[in-house]
């Protein structure tokens, strides 16, 4: 296997900003996987992770735990983990969680956004408007996601939040996979975005909130169709 990122490399990419070991390890980790960096089916052994990162494997082993909730890690018997699998099967039952839970946070959020809250996601949706083989499949997506934030945030459900943004950072994986599927609708999306905005603008939450369901309905329609093909090819690489 070419070109496989070393536990020393990795550390030293990990750099501060982190208030506990287990987030450093578990943002780090995060952070190479959905990059590709760390591939399908790597052996994630705590032991040399917590050398290679001069923490114990107490952090090390919660941070695989959380990764694994995540949909990023797989524990394997006798406790050890690895990097998983993409799964056709996954990648529908993701959106179709996303399709149900979005739009709820939504409903909940139109009435109480401030004209700040929709002046900031108008600035995400501008900046996101970027030509995407300059910005990257990553960054597109992290603005991506901000932008979703932005409107969900009003809400105020913590913990209704927390599970959306697992299940987009678990999602960004296919993405990787269909970089080219996404620069094809890239534009599309991108009037959807601004439509739905609109709607929270004018605080027409039904409107707002069936929009945002068919826009996440077109994701689930698109995106995994041809993915149990790509996925096989990638997982049989390995």
């Amino acid at each position: 296997m070419t070109n496989m990122l070393s536990w020393e490399e990795l550390a030293a990419e990990s750099g501060g900003g982190y208030r506990t070991a287990q987030a450093m390890v578990a943002g780090t980790l995060r952070k190479a996987i959905l990059g590709g960096r760390l591939e399908i089916g790597r052996q994630l052994k705590q032991d040399a992770i917590a050398r290679q990162f001069g923490v114990s494997k107490i952090p090390v082993r919660e941070a695989l735990k959380q990764l694994e909730g995540e949909g990023l890690v797989t524990f394997r018997p006798h406790h050890s983990a690895e990097v998983s699998s993409i799964r056709y099967e996954e990648a529908v039952e993701i959106m179709e969680m996303r399709v149900v839970l979005e739009p709820l946070a939504l409903g909940l959020a139109v009435s109480r956004m401030t004209e700040e809250d929709l002046l900031g996601a108008a600035k995400i949706l501008d900046q996101a408007g970027l030509d995407l083989e300059q910005e990257g499949v990553g960054e597109y997506d992290a603005l991506n996601w901000q932008f979703h934030r932005a409107l969900l945030a009003p809400a105020n459900r913590p913990r209704l939040l927390a599970t959306i943004e697992s299940l987009h950072t678990s999602f960004q994986r296919y993405l990787r996979v269909y970089a080219a599927l996404l620069l094809d609708v890239k534009d599309q999306a991108q009037r959807e975005h601004r439509h739905i905005l609109d709607l929270c603008r004018r605080r027409e939450a039904d409107g707002a909130v069936g929009a945002l369901e068919e826009h996440l309905r077109e994701v689930l329609r698109t995106v995994p169709k041809n993915l149990a093909q790509e996925g096989a090819a990638t997982n049989g690489s390995k």
